[in-house]
């Protein structure tokens, strides 16, 4: 693959950018086989460069000329020559794939030198991979999310729905299963409500307990054969028990994942956290804006990111609505009720002002 220098060109192509600014630049990819899956069906993959980014771009045989202003011309040489280092390395695009593609070279660089990155090149994506599947970071915040779970025995994912943080950490759990770096996975969360009070469901507890760890089991079948999942939940490979549950224990060679931490109280939190054994990795996920816990309890996630604020061998990564993965419609979802509470919030504590501790003027004697 080589692509040339950008040359300067006078063409207005989009009125929103000026001529001066104007850039032209010819993208060459040497496999032919590979070009159709580059572009997409109809050249849709191409279409999205040119609705996220601004661009033109036109594929013609083996080249794709952009044409556009030149910060949006180099992102998509970069979105490009990623898309087809991943065909090249024998992997499918999906959409997701040419989305994630273009949030990473959009990008900017300083925003990449995360605390959890080494030196790379921008193309370079932290990837998960089993043999049935290789995941690979779509986002910025999911790149240092992965890379933290390769450097960190303790690692705080933060952040909204849809961003990745329950899936990754599974598939990662997976992958380190599969090459036998570790006996077992350990999947565990708040079911119901804080108190985990399930005896008034039918069943036993794995029935009681199996539809508030759905997510965790979806990651799992993704990344791993149906077959094979199921022996490892019969042999204890494969765990998945209620928090309460982890009291006494001490993990080893193990991945254990806590979900919804947002949901556990400050005791439960320090209880599982205090569980970590030899040659074990624990990775915590919550969104600490979704909280359920009864009003005046202290989340236990939220104590402990600003207990454990330092500690060396503790990673966190805080995704936004930015990082969101799943319909576009919702990073815009989040972003509204995070504007909403952030309005609330405002409103409460000028509310608060003017009717709270302020200075009083003593009622009049008639």
């Amino acid at each position: 693959m080589k692509g040339d220098t950008p040359v300067q060109d006078g063409t207005d192509v989009r009125e929103t950018v000026p001529a001066s600014d104007m850039t032209h630049v010819v993208v060459a990819f040497d496999d032919n086989r590979l070009i159709g899956d580059l572009f997409g069906q109809f050249d849709q993959n191409l279409a999205l460069l040119e609705r996220r980014l601004g661009i033109e771009a036109v594929g013609r045989g083996n080249q794709v000329i952009i044409k556009g202003g030149h910060e949006g011309c180099e992102q998509a040489r970069l979105a490009l020559e990623a898309l087809y280092q991943r065909l090249q390395q024998g992997h499918e695009l999906h959409p997701g794939d040419v989305e994630g593609a273009i949030r990473m070279a959009s990008t900017e660089a300083g925003q990449l030198s995360l605390p959890t990155l080494e030196p790379r090149s921008r193309l370079a994506f932290a990837q998960i991979s089993t043999k049935r599947k290789t995941i690979v970071a779509r986002t910025p915040a999911q790149d240092a999310y992965i890379r933290a779970m390769d450097r960190a025995d303790l690692v705080f994912g933060i952040g909204p729905a849809g961003t990745g943080k329950t899936f990754l950490a599974v598939s990662y759990a997976a992958a380190l299963l599969e090459r036998g770096e570790i006996d077992r996975i350990i999947l565990s969360r708040p079911a119901v409500e804080a108190g985990e009070r399930l005896g008034f469901l039918p069943g036993d507890m794995k029935e009681k307990v199996d539809p508030y760890l759905r997510p965790l089991y979806d990651a799992l079948y993704e990344m791993m054969p149906g077959e094979k999942v199921e022996r490892g939940m019969l042999s204890g490979v494969i765990e998945v028990a209620p928090l309460a549950f982890m009291r006494g224990r001490t993990l080893q060679n193990a991945v254990v994942i806590l979900d919804e931490a947002q949901n556990t109280t400050a005791m439960q939190m320090k209880m599982f956290l205090t569980r970590l054994g030899d040659n074990a990795k624990m990775i915590v996920t919550g969104d600490p804006s979704q909280v359920d816990l009864p009003r005046g309890m202290v989340s236990g996630l939220r104590e402990a990111l600003e207990v454990l604020e330092g500690v060396e061998g503790i990673t966190r990564v805080r995704f936004t609505e930015k990082d969101v993965v799943r319909h576009e419609l919702v990073a815009r979802i989040v972003a509204a009720y995070d504007k909403a509470g952030a309005a609330a919030g405002e409103a409460a504590a000028s509310t608060a002002g003017r009717t709270g501790d302020g200075p009083t003027t003593p009622p009049r004697r008639g």
